[in-house]
């Protein structure tokens, strides 16, 4: 068997910079800290950081007065930071840049007077923090589109959440173009999304089956199980190598393997271990340099 690996995969700068904020509050403050939700969705990294004192938490209202608090990745409505201030809590927000810029686009086009529409998947914490921001309309790519009665050159404001397909991201845009026309689109996919799908696209030309390393609650690693089964290729999602079953196996000589933005690489290391293949190989996909820095309180 071979094993094509994909590049670029795994962790983020979103992602390293949540788990660097948990860490190092960690490290100055001394334990606990809470994390309100799992600080990114990935069952091992969330394990690793409550080993060290972290205590995660789904409502702000679970965590002790006057307690210190990381906020999540995902990035959390404005009604949780009013929580945390009433009860006194120390927030330190973790929140992926890339994701407070859609809150801070939902507010300044809210104030031009454009109606919001945010192309995103219910019930996300993503999506639960960024419609926190100000009212506006959601449109599922999984569910029929369906707009308010609007009229069809209202002034409107396309968000995005993060981690979508790029595919279908796109075609619910132009669905929301067909109906409207008076739109403007910030398409907020991010850096690690685009990168990690079109690294997907590319181990799908050489290989019979694509192994997706991370989170079943992980909106990338699905996302990228999906554009895998776009093109046609068998496609799991698995956290690890104790899921893999040698019925995915039979017949098959080469399995693209690629993680998600919250997947540590050692998982990855691991599934390639089961595996044993007689030779690996990366394919080269664009290099990602990106870095964020640190909140102000950890600086």
């Amino acid at each position: 068997m071979k094993v094509y690996l994909g590049l670029p995969r795994g962790f983020c700068a979103g992602v390293v910079r949540a788990i660097d904020v948990v860490e190092l509050a960690l490290k100055k403050f001394g334990p606990p800290v809470y994390v309100k939700h799992q600080i990114v969705h990935n069952p091992y990294v969330v394990r690793s950081l409550e080993d060290k004192g972290a205590i995660t938490v789904e409502d702000v209202e679970e965590i002790p007065e006057g307690s210190r608090v990381v906020f999540s990745a995902h990035g959390s409505p404005p009604e949780d930071f009013d929580k945390a201030k009433q009860r006194k809590l120390h927030v330190i927000d973790a929140t992926c840049p890339l994701v407070t810029k859609v809150h801070n686009e939902a507010r300044k086009y809210a104030k031009q007077g454009k109606k919001l529409v945010l192309v995103g998947h219910r019930g996300h914490q993503e999506v639960k923090g960024t419609m926190g921001v100000h009212s506006m309309h959601l449109v599922d790519d999984r569910e029929p589109i369906q707009f308010p009665e609007w009229d069809s050159n209202t002034s409107i404001a396309v968000l995005t959440q993060t981690t979508l397909s790029v595919d279908d991201t796109q075609h619910s845009i132009d669905e929301i173009k067909g109906r409207f026309t008076n739109v403007m689109v910030r398409n907020d996919l991010c850096y690690a999304t685009t990168n990690r799908q079109a690294a997907v696209k590319e181990l799908c030309k050489r290989v019979d089956l694509v192994l997706v390393i991370g989170a079943p609650n992980s909106s990338n690693c699905n996302r990228l199980r999906e554009v895998a089964e776009a093109q046609g290729v068998p496609a799991f999602l698995i956290n690890g190598p104790e899921e893999l079953k040698p019925a995915w196996l039979k017949g098959v000589d080469t399995v693209g393997i690629t993680s998600g933005a919250s997947t540590p690489e050692q998982l990855v290391e691991a599934v390639i271990k089961a595996l044993g293949p007689q030779e690996v190989v990366p394919i080269e996909g664009v290099e990602e340099d990106v870095t964020f820095v640190l909140p102000q309180e950890l600086r």
